[in-house]
């Protein structure tokens, strides 16, 4: 178990399942810089969150913006959508009559990815969800923008596995305030922090010592 100040946020597995670099630059160096991609991928979730944080349409409850965590797992954040679907399998929910099947969408902006990342996000929320309500949760959703429509998402063993894995390797490196080094890739084009990864540094060497590294040296010379 997990004391809550040490919390990681649940979507940073994202960034680290595309990049361990990219992930401890934003979450253990606090860096970031926008570019369309990112801004992109904030107003399609600002649509998804502009509305009722809660609504019920027959048989299924819909939560926006609904707040988990994981104590077992170290994290906490924020779902997308969770659809809670009247299930005689399901669990009893404060307020409401009858029993609920939780099953968490997930928005993305573009396509449907060739790697894990998103899927794994999700399969974190379901993770959450299931350790706050005592329920088991099959599969879940995620939605991209340009195909506009789901994809269906199993929560296999494989899948659980590999996020517990990368939660520990993340808390690992943000104890030891880690950042790893990485080969450039094609895909680096597209990251929004390229202009500051360096991806050349020494693997013990963060952004932030080689900027106050550099910072000394311009001290030394004036």
């Amino acid at each position: 178990m997990h004391n809550e100040e040490n919390y990681l946020l649940l979507s940073g597995i994202q960034h680290f399942a595309y990049c361990p670099r990219q992930w401890a630059l934003i979450h253990v160096e606090q860096q970031w810089l926008e570019n369309l991609r990112t801004f992109e991928g904030h107003l399609m979730h600002e649509r998804v969150h502009d509305g009722a944080s809660s609504e019920k349409r027959g048989d299924i409850l819909t939560i926006r913006g609904m707040k988990v965590f994981s104590r077992t797992l170290g994290i906490s954040g924020e779902c997308d959508v969770v659809e809670f679907h009247l299930s005689e399998t399901g669990v009893p929910l404060h307020g409401r009559q009858g029993l609920y099947q939780a099953t968490p969408i997930e928005y993305k902006r573009g396509k449907p990815k060739e790697h894990d990342a998103d899927r794994l996000q999700l399969c974190a929320q379901a993770m959450c969800i299931e350790e706050m309500l005592v329920c088991e949760i099959s599969r879940g959703y995620l939605f991209y923008g340009e195909p506009r429509r789901r994809t269906e998402v199993l929560f296999d063993v494989e899948l659980r596995e590999n996020v517990t894995k990368a939660f520990i390797q993340m808390h690992e490196y943000a104890t030891r305030e880690y950042t790893p080094k990485v080969k450039p890739r094609k895909g680096c084009n597209a990251c929004s922090l390229k202009d500051i990864c360096v991806p050349k540094l020494g693997r013990n060497k963060s952004v932030r010592g080689y900027i106050n590294e550099t910072l000394k040296k311009e001290d030394d010379m004036s």
